[in-house]
């Protein structure tokens, strides 16, 4: 008997779409974005290019790549109709971006056919009603659910019998588990502990010894294939923020903050989208020696007004001034949590800010019919920045 959750991933969605739209991208190398690739093509990946990059360095890896500029509407549409495929697949969906979800598709034997069959109809499906590329990974956890589809892409199926995990997972390099990052995978490989079969083969209290109580703990189950969740239907984001990588060297403190300020835009953009209202702002950094800092500060009253957001914001970064300085600025965040469930916002006289509700949606309605490059805030003028990386937190 195979497993019963899907982890279904679009296929470079940014730059599926565009291909999808436009017949003379096909087979060619595309990137998306501006400042910052969005997204790449398989065939602009073949290259090196990664996400996010800067635009210069996925040219010099791949200098006939054609850029497009990103039409955040166009992606919206296209995820709203694969969501629709989803959920005629299985009553049990949970979203985890703008172009994948895990689907549980327990139960669903006697009336849909095996897993397999149905991961099979599904990416069908979205390639005839949505005509776009798909991955799906079939296991009996979230976790290796998730790390098959990684291994099947592009556009591919990848199921992990049961009986079978740890036969799939254990030859698996270290960054295949879930919270490896660079410093972690670092200090694992001093040890010649190179692959997810080595870290089960330690006991859990080295592991902890090594990398303190939560991480030690975290990788032994994830190595051993111990994954305990479920698959939540209905489960609301608890944060909607955007990040841009700013790239190595030294940069005026202005184009920060203006950077700072289009990804607020972007932020309570999709907020109003969404009716969603919050309280508390977080400006995340990350520095030229790869450490990190996050900057947080709650609202009396949750809003989704740009200008509130954004001073809240501008106030956050100021305080991070001297940590920029010293180390230097290679990556900025901003998230908007603490979200209401319906979109209510008590009402208030706007003293302060009579207009800026009423700007809100103007720019709002502008950019949604005419793309999201049709307004940009005049500081973003003659900056070749893009910063509408999605950073999607639940």
């Amino acid at each position: 008997m195979l497993g019963v959750i899907l982890h279904a991933d679009l296929d470079s969605f940014y730059a599926s779409v565009e291909q999808r739209d436009d017949p003379a991208l096909r087979g060619r190398p595309v990137l998306v974005g501006g400042g910052v690739v969005l997204a790449a093509s398989y065939e602009a990946k073949a290259f090196g290019v990664r996400t996010p990059m800067s635009l210069g360095r996925a040219k010099a890896l791949c200098p006939h790549a054609i850029v497009v500029p990103p039409r955040m509407s166009a992606y919206a549409k296209a995820s709203r109709k694969v969501f629709e495929i989803f959920d005629d697949t299985t009553p049990i969906v949970e979203p985890l971006s703008i172009d994948e979800a895990f689907l549980d598709v327990d139960g669903l034997r006697k009336i849909r056919g095996s897993p397999v069959e149905i991961a099979r109809r599904l990416r069908a499906e979205v390639r005839d009603r949505a005509g776009l590329p798909i991955t799906v990974g079939v296991a009996g956890t979230k976790f290796l659910a998730k790390v098959a589809s990684g291994a099947g892409k592009p556009d591919g199926l990848l199921v992990v019998p049961l009986g079978e995990e740890l036969a799939f997972l254990h030859p698996l390099p270290v960054e295949k588990l879930w919270g490896v990052g660079p410093v972690t995978a670092a200090k694992l490989r001093e040890r010649q502990i190179h692959t997810v079969g080595h870290v089960a083969r330690i006991g859990e209290a080295a592991l902890i010894a090594m990398l303190g109580e939560g991480a030690g703990r975290h990788l032994h189950a994830l190595a051993h294939n111990r994954d305990p969740r479920r698959v939540h239907s209905g489960h609301r984001r608890g944060s909607i923020g955007a990040q841009c990588a700013l790239g190595r060297g030294n940069r005026p403190f202005t184009e920060v903050e203006a950077t700072l300020a289009a990804l607020v835009d972007r932020v309570t953009h999709r907020m109003r989208r969404a009716h969603r209202a919050g309280r508390t702002v977080t400006v995340r950094l990350r520095f030229d020696d790869f450490t990190r800092a996050t900057r947080s500060r709650s609202l009396l009253k949750a809003t989704m007004q740009t200008g509130t957001i954004l001073r809240t914001a501008e106030a956050l970064l100021s305080e991070a001034r001297p940590l920029i300085t010293d180390k230097g600025l290679t990556l900025v965040g901003v998230a908007v949590s603490n979200l209401d469930g319906d979109g209510n916002v008590q009402l208030e006289f706007p003293f302060d800010n009579p207009g800026d509700d009423g700007l809100d949606a103007a720019v709002d309605r502008v950019r949604e019919r005419f793309g999201s490059g049709a307004l940009s805030r005049a500081a973003m003028i003659g900056r070749n920045l893009n910063p509408t990386v999605p950073l999607l937190s639940d």
